[in-house]
């Protein structure tokens, strides 16, 4: 299983909604910071949000088991092995990047074995 780098990109405001439904003084996730670094496989990081990683999880654990394909079919993210998801905060969402490591052994493995490793794919 891989380690699995997760970034926080951004912090967002919808200050409209805040506005609206927010509380007085609401502001961005306090938690969290534009740069920082996490790295999991199936446990959530220390010092990531117990929300943040309920929302994410899911894209953390397909690339920790060797995801290298785009996710979806590709018709989402166009890099191999990357997701781009934000956590569930409606007034005020975080932007994570998730990125599988790129441990060029496995990938060797997976190649000579021929096995095709997608992400989150459903088939009819």
């Amino acid at each position: 299983m891989h380690k699995v780098k997760i970034t926080v990109l951004r912090k967002t405001m919808q200050q409209d909604l805040a506005a609206e439904y927010g509380v007085p003084g609401l502001g961005p996730c306090p938690m969290l910071r534009e740069g920082q670094i996490f790295y999991a496989d199936y446990a959530k990081p220390e010092g990531l949000c117990d929300e943040a990683w309920k929302a994410i999880y899911q894209y953390v654990f397909a690339l920790a088991h060797g995801c290298g394909e785009t996710f979806y079919f590709g018709d989402w993210i166009k890099k191999p092995g990357v997701a781009i998801c934000s956590c569930n905060d409606g007034l005020r969402p975080v932007i994570f990047k998730f990125r599988g490591d790129d441990d060029p052994r496995l990938s060797r493995l997976y190649a000579r074995a021929g096995v095709n490793r997608p992400c989150l794919q459903t088939y009819s």
